[in-house]
Formats: structure tokens, sequence, C-alpha cells
């Protein structure tokens, strides 16, 4: 099957111009064979296009405007429907080719029968998977970080965690060690201090009494 795009080589509008451009760069981005054909140069070429384009699809004074696209005989659409295919990811649809390996599926409801139905959509061109793998490690480093910003902040929370049962049993000795401090610095009552000096006194009679010289029975007789 190819492609075939009908085009103005020579067309002095800047628009058409522009809209050819996007078609074949992005054909030959997708590595889709297709032929050009130039109305401007090949009288053959322009009634060719005219006659097969469908008329639900040409302008209001009957003559389409290139590009216009065909596969062999089938018509595709126009710059515009090429335009939404595109946005879609629904080239290799709109042109009615079979997908390349790997291409994305994309869900369809209904068909024109009423029946549910699947069809593949175009591959990504390398703009675009260029973006989503630039997004994707994006998001990845952004995970990553936010990873390591909990984990720090868990270890942290942990460490206060422990440093906090340490304060409090440094806290309670400092109290404890303050009260026996106190304690040990209370006067002494005035009883306490009574009963002290009467203990002194029993203690030096005592000594006193062990002190004195003993008197024998014979120095008593003989007084």
């Amino acid at each position: 099957m190819v492609i075939k795009v009908f085009l103005a080589s020579s067309s002095g509008s800047t628009a058409i111009k522009k809209k050819q451009q996007d078609v074949l760069g992005f054909l030959e981005a997708l590595k889709v064979d297709y032929a050009p054909l130039d109305i401007a140069c090949n009288e053959d070429n322009r009634m060719w296009m005219r006659e097969n384009v469908p008329v639900e699809k040409k302008p209001t004074n009957g003559i389409p405007l290139p590009p216009q696209i065909f596969n062999e005989e089938s018509y595709c659409g126009d710059y515009e429907t090429f335009f939404d295919a595109k946005e879609d990811n629904a080239v290799y649809a709109f042109l009615g080719l079979p997908p390349p390996p790997g291409s994305k599926k994309r869900e369809v409801p209904m068909d024109f029968n009423g029946d549910e139905h699947t069809h593949e959509v175009g591959g990504e061109t390398g703009e675009e998977a260029a973006e989503e793998a630039a997004e994707e490690d994006a998001a990845t480093e952004e995970k990553v970080a936010k990873e390591e910003e909990e984990a720090v902040k868990d270890t942290e929370e942990a460490a206060e965690d422990t440093k906090a049962p340490v304060k409090q049993e440094e806290a309670q000795e400092e109290v404890e060690d303050d009260e026996a401090k106190g304690e040990d610095d209370q006067p002494v009552s005035e009883g306490e201090e009574d009963l002290g000096s009467e203990e002194e006194e029993e203690l030096r009679q005592l000594e006193e009494e062990e002190e004195a010289p003993e008197v024998t029975e014979q120095e008593e007789e003989d007084e």
C-alpha cells in the first residue's frame, strides 16, 4: 500500500505550503513510505485528486485544496483530519496502515455498525517519546528526593525519642541530689542539741571517775 500525498509545489499560499510541509515531515518521522504527487505541474494528478475526493469532503466551491491524502485509491482526508489524527495518536488508523510493533492501543466504544471494537493507533514520534522519558525521570527523581527527606525526618524523630528518656533521668537525678543536699543543710533542732549536751556530760563524768585514784581499804583504816 502506497500513501499518496497530493500537493502543489508552486503554490503562492504560505498556509498551504506550511500544511504540506507538516504532513510530509510527520510521515518521514514515522518512516511511512509515501508518494508526493504534484498537481501544479501535472494536470492528470490535479484531475484525479478532484475526482476522488468525496463530495461531502469538498469545500463550497467544489475545488479541494492540497494537501489531500490517499491510501492507493482510498481517500484518507485533508490536512485538518490528518492533524486531528496526529493529536489523537491515531495516524496509522487514519492512513489505513497496520501499526508498528509496540504501538499503543486505543479503545473505540462503537463502530459505525454499533459493534464494540478496538484498533491500533500510531506509535509515538521521537519527540513525544523523549518528552515522556523526561517526565518519567523527573517524577522518579522527585519520588526519590521525597523518600530521602522522609527517611531523614524519621531518623531525627527516632534520635529525639532516644534523648528524651535520658534527659528525664538526668533531671530526676538532679532533683534527688538537691533534696539530699537540702536535708544535710537542715539545722539541728533544740531537742537534739540538748540530748547531745547531756550525752557529752555523762561521758565526761565517766572519764573523770576512771581517772580518779582508787582508795584502798588499808588507807581507809589508817585514817
